[in-house]
């Protein structure tokens, strides 16, 4: 049986806190900061890089991915500093793929050539909304017109572009998110990362949510409806759903999150970061210190567990059935020792919910927007 990062991909994921401004809707590791200093936090990282890669000798490197926080905050020589130190440990495959998330300030876009000339070939822009209101309502810092034109110069810049926009908003009706992925559509895009708005508790706006002072989120039949149509226009555009959040023209699809979904390994490097690495035959998790200073001042120190067969199990399921592609029953039965129900399973084809094709179990066009309906009949108790 081969490893596991040669059957589902091998990625990197460095984690960078630091943000100009904590949006209201996010949940993620993020933190403002008036001082950094970058060069302390490179120092970190290499210390990192070079440890995991003691761990992790002849692997071929899938994907590197820049994510935070807002890592297009980082100077381009400290990024160019860290992927000079991968290519001295690892194979890079082929077509490695190597992100970088970014906002569309005029500022930071303009470090975007030297992110280039230090290994960088795919941007992910956080647009979030093609309409200045709701930009200015989701806490966002930038205009449409510079989103627009960060899109025009990362075009120009990287071999690959993604951007993200956020639906379900408040008091957005149908017909005007038509008009605003329309819009996006027209930019031609490679990749589209396309969130319905959650609210989650302890953001912002999970807070206001709690004391009834966020008005107008769409119902339920609203937000079904405009995932559908966000479907449709996409394939339309030649960007069918490849995850259930993911849109992308074919061979476009992003190589770092397919290493997630598929159960892959990765390296998680930062403040917050969680790994998954198979090493002499088991299973590991990591997960690293949240607060960025401790992180800085140990970043070493993290938490290790082995994951038993059935989280591993688990987590193909969680993350696999979120793939237009599905999972392989095969793989669930041999590499995790897991047969479904054949109940469960014959119950959900009854209903129209799931496909089954040979060995792969993927849902339908019914059941995506009930994934986490069907996740909890399929995953073991």
């Amino acid at each position: 049986m081969p490893e596991n990062w040669q059957e589902a991909g091998f990625g990197l994921y460095l984690h960078w806190p630091f943000c100009a401004a904590k949006c209201p809707y996010c949940d993620f590791n993020s933190h403002v900061s008036s001082s950094i200093d970058q060069d302390a936090w490179q120092a970190a990282y290499l210390s990192e890089i070079d440890r995991y890669a003691a761990l992790t000798p002849g692997r071929v490197l899938d994907s590197v991915y820049f994510g935070g926080g807002t890592p297009s905050l980082m100077r381009p020589d400290v990024v160019s500093a860290l992927l000079d130190r991968v290519a001295s440990h690892w194979t890079l495959a082929n077509d490695v793929e190597i992100t970088l998330e970014a906002n569309p300030t005029s500022i930071e876009a303009a470090n975007f050539a030297g992110y280039r000339a230090g290994g960088v070939n795919r941007v992910s822009i956080g647009v979030q909304a093609l309409n200045d209101e709701d930009l200015r309502r989701l806490g966002r810092m930038h205009s449409m017109e510079e989103a627009k034109q960060a899109l025009i110069l990362a075009k120009t810049t990287f071999e690959r572009v993604n951007f993200d926009l956020i639906y379900a908003r408040q008091d957005q009706s149908l017909d005007a998110w038509r008009a605003e992925l329309t819009q996006a559509l027209a930019m031609e895009p490679d990749h589209l990362s396309l969130y319905q708005l959650t609210i989650e508790p302890g953001t912002a706006f999970g807070d206001r949510f709690a004391a009834g002072g966020l008005h107008g989120l769409p119902g339920d039949d609203l937000s079904v409806d405009q995932f559908f149509l966000t479907q449709e226009l996409c394939e339309k555009a030649g960007l069918p759903a490849y995850e259930v959040s993911n849109h992308a023209k074919p061979g476009q699809e992003s190589r770092h999150n397919l290493v997630y979904w598929r159960g892959g390994d990765w390296i998680g490097i930062g403040p917050g970061a969680h790994g998954r690495l198979t090493l002499g035959g088991s299973r590991i998790g990591t997960e690293t210190e949240l607060n960025p200073l401790k992180w800085l001042a140990n970043p070493a120190q993290n938490i290790r567990e082995t994951l038993a067969l059935d989280e591993q199990a688990t987590e193909y399921l969680l993350m696999g059935l979120r793939l237009q592609e599905g999972i392989d029953l095969l793989r669930l039965r041999t590499r995790y020792g897991v047969t479904l129900k054949d109940s469960k399973i014959k119950d959900l084809l009854e209903l129209s919910l799931i496909e089954i094709e040979g060995d792969i179990l993927k849902t339908s066009r019914e059941g995506r927007p009930v994934l986490n309906a069907i996740l909890r009949e399929l995953v073991p108790d």
